[in-house]
């Protein structure tokens, strides 16, 4: 049987605290302390990347291109694993505009996207060890990405 590590609030604290760092685009020093700074591999639609350079790259440029974004979490699903790390099915709704040159406006995205976490411990805290993006749904009316 598993032993439950991470007090649920908490994991849910810590996602939500994810999303609010990535919709104001804190500064990279706020934002890494959520990832694991040894073996980190995330996985976007657009590519995995591999430990805190690959994520210091991705996160330039999404911050460079999406604004007004804004994440709202729709549910956590925790598994707390024999291995002391936490699997976690995240589903998030997520919007934003985006411009792309020379267009005269920018668009509307909107999709809910559906994820699968593991999060281990640096210390006291809670980290992201591997983050997978398995489905972005489109709202009604988004663009493409």
């Amino acid at each position: 049987m598993a032993v439950e590590v991470f007090p649920e609030v908490e994991i849910q604290k810590f996602v939500e605290d994810w999303y609010v760092a990535l919709d104001v685009h804190d500064p990279i020093e706020q934002v890494e302390p959520y990832l694991t700074p040894q073996g980190l591999v995330m996985t976007f639609p657009e590519g995995t990347l591999h430990g805190l350079s690959g994520f210091r790259e991705w996160y330039k440029t999404v911050t460079h291109r999406f604004f007004d974004e804004e994440h709202a979490v729709t549910s956590v699903q925790a598994d707390w694993r024999p291995d002391g790390t936490v699997g976690a099915k995240v589903v998030v709704n997520w919007q934003a505009r985006i411009w792309d040159a020379p267009a005269a406006r920018s668009v509307w995205l909107g999709f809910d996207a559906y994820q699968t976490w593991v999060l281990g411990r640096n210390g006291d805290k809670p980290v992201i060890l591997s983050y997978v993006v398995d489905e972005l749904k489109p709202m009604p009316g988004s663009a493409s990405l």
